[in-house]
């Protein structure tokens, strides 16, 4: 029927890909490579990557979503097939396969490319460890594949690496390919705790295998204006982490959870959503970011 939810959310669909939210942002000087991190679970790194890309590419720029968690929910929300049969992060990670052959467009989203997960990334940890050179996997692949890209589209302004909730060789191989480290923060209690591995761990990285990398980026998510606790976490970060963290944190929102039931971001589902517009303006903070640095 034409007034079911997804008739609803397809016709929104539609809406978006015939406009931008606003101008086009600057493009960096060169790829950046951010990877999404932090160990503990729930804190909104798969929500904040797809958001991010998607609010990215609907304002001008080109973008591709590496998914390194077996569970495979970022691809879930760009609306990409992920079941066993697929190509996947996994084929290029233990089998060699080149990114080109895994890489699909959103379809949704012009600008907005995806390398899916399937479940069998949950076995690439045991299956690694014997692997030489291990550790640059994922980074010799994306090396090889920025070229090809953009011979074929043009270059690519950011690729986001979505990792899995813990510090294993995924998330290492996502750290050792990366530039820079973007951590979502949820505005509750404990948001601090756990961290410092994490820090401890991109500081190990880029003494020992990258030196490039670094924290770049700290976003603030789940944020209820109505309680005094969340003011009290986010001054925390704040304090904490400096000119960082992002100004715009995003606020917890029914529409950001329910998107991807709809195999839809919330840029696509509810644009004129309280999310939504926090994904683009924090989208715009990142770009304004790249530009300064």
């Amino acid at each position: 029927m034409s007034d079911t939810p997804l008739a609803v959310a397809a016709a929104t669909a539609v809406q978006v890909r015939e406009r931008r939210f606003g101008d086009p942002l600057p493009r960096p000087s060169r790829t950046r490579v951010l990877t999404v991190a932090n160990q503990k679970g729930g804190v909104g790194k798969t929500t904040s990557t797809v958001n991010l890309a998607a609010a990215l590419a609907l304002q001008g720029l080109s973008v591709l979503v590496l998914d390194l968690d077996p569970q495979g929910n970022a691809s879930t929300a760009l609306g990409v097939e992920h079941h066993v049969e697929v190509p996947s992060v996994y084929d290029v990670l233990i089998d060699g396969r080149p990114l080109a052959e895994v890489v699909v467009a959103v379809g949704d989203l012009p600008g907005l490319w995806c390398a899916p997960a399937t479940l069998d990334l949950a076995g690439a940890e045991i299956e690694l460890v014997s692997v030489v050179a291990r550790e640059h996997r994922l980074r010799k692949a994306l090396g090889a594949y920025l070229g090809a890209h953009e011979a074929e589209h043009g270059r690519l302004d950011y690729v986001l690496i979505d990792c899995p909730p813990s510090l294993g060789l995924l998330t290492l191989n996502a750290l050792v390919c990366a530039d820079e480290v973007l951590i979502p923060i949820q505005c509750e209690y404990y948001a601090l705790e756990g961290l410092g591995q994490l820090l401890r761990t991109v500081g190990l990285v880029t003494e020992e295998l990258n030196p490039g990398l670094h924290v770049s980026t700290i976003l603030l998510t789940m944020y209820d204006a109505r309680t005094r606790l969340a003011a009290q976490v986010a001054e925390e970060v704040r304090t904490h982490f400096g000119d960082r963290v992002l100004r715009t944190a995003i606020p917890r929102s029914v529409r950001v959870s329910e998107a991807p039931s709809y195999a839809q971001t919330v840029l696509t589902y509810d644009p004129g959503s309280t999310g939504a517009l926090s994904y683009l303006e924090a989208a715009r903070e990142l770009a304004r970011q790249g530009l300064a640095g």
